[in-house]
């Protein structure tokens, strides 16, 4: 395959990832202290980026890779999802080997670990994060990547230079989704960008997802991105929370296992979902409601087996519904 055949396959998503830090979205205070620290690589402390999904924090840390390890990023930079592989052995196996290996055939400043999603790392991970962080902060810089700094312990975070994304405007996600069409020569109206930004509401991400899946159907209007934008994951998550307080659990749960083994919803966006959903339809019992979600919030932290538990949500949520009388509208 050529490499530009092999440019035409990749997602949009990973083909306009910013390569630098000049070209991260609409996130300029944090890009100006970033860039001054890494000029002198060597004082770079270890990092914690925190904000909501798809606001550039996993690519600026890899545009920090490219800068600072330049050319050999891609053997120096170990880059892990921390809510798949948040465990203590993890930690203990997989970052240790890493932190500790030296290669003194090449003059880097030090080796980069990239933790994604760090704050569903369990409470013991992170104690063992901590130590590993203290014994090979000399050779080995963390960048750590969260929605929420919160839910990092405190002496990890007293060890990292925090920096917070703030979710983008519809302005620099509309100029950004018209310069993607332009260079892809996709036909697009004007009045379909904002219509689409807002159903990404600010994740960036999440709207080149819904921009290339309407680029499929033919020009990028209004009635095309409703199309996408209805069929999108969060979309699916509202009508399986729906059919769960109507009490239709085993029509909810097929559901829902289509959304995580075939599309590949995670389980916690699945929980994020089904939270703004429930808030949004304005159940009388919002409370009981928001008791069963923060339950399964925790467990699925904890690291209980994500099917049971989402299905066991489905069906407490029939309860709720039935107490209600729930019907969906």
């Amino acid at each position: 395959m050529s490499e530009e055949e092999s440019q035409e396959s990749i997602m949009w998503t990973e083909k306009y990832r910013p390569m630098r830090l000049d070209d991260i979205v609409n996130q300029k205070a944090a890009m100006e202290r970033l860039k001054s620290m890494i000029k002198s690589p060597g004082n770079m402390p270890h990092l914690l980026f925190a904000g909501p999904p798809g606001t550039g924090k996993t690519t600026t840390a890899l545009c920090i890779a490219r800068t600072v390890l330049n050319k050999y990023w891609r053997d120096f930079t170990l880059e892990l999802n921390a809510s798949d592989e948040r465990g203590i052995n993890t930690v203990r196996d997989r970052v240790k080997t890493f932190a500790r290996y030296a290669d003194r055939r090449v003059e880097i400043p030090f080796r980069i670990i990239i933790l994604d999603e760090a704050d569903e790392m369990t409470s013991d991970a992170q104690t063992a994060l901590r130590r590993i962080m203290e014994t090979y902060s000399r050779g080995t810089r963390f960048i750590l990547i969260g929605n929420y700094s919160s839910r990092i312990i405190e002496p990890i975070q007293s060890r990292c230079a925090i920096f917070r994304f703030s979710r983008l405007n519809e302005e620099d996600v509309v100029n950004y989704l018209a310069e993607i069409c332009e260079k892809e020569a996709v036909k697009f109206d004007k009045a379909a960008l904002p219509i689409l930004s807002e159903a990404a509401e600010g994740d960036l991400r999440h709207a080149i997802n819904i921009l290339e899946s309407a680029s499929t159907l033919g020009e990028v209007n209004s009635e095309n991105v409703r199309k996408t934008a209805g069929i999108s994951g969060k979309a699916k998550v509202k009508d399986v929370v729906n059919l769960a307080l109507e009490g239709k659990l085993n029509d909810a749960r097929m559901q829902l296992i289509e959304l995580t083994r075939v599309y590949g919803l995670s389980e916690r966006d699945f929980l994020k979902y089904a939270n703004e959903t429930i808030v949004k339809l304005g159940l009388p019992n919002l409370g009981e409601a928001s008791e069963v979600m923060a339950k399964y919030d925790y467990r699925l932290i904890v690291g209980a087996h994500p099917e049971i538990q989402l299905t066991a949500l489905l069906a407490e949520l029939g309860r709720i519904g039935r107490d209600i009388g729930f019907k969906s509208k």
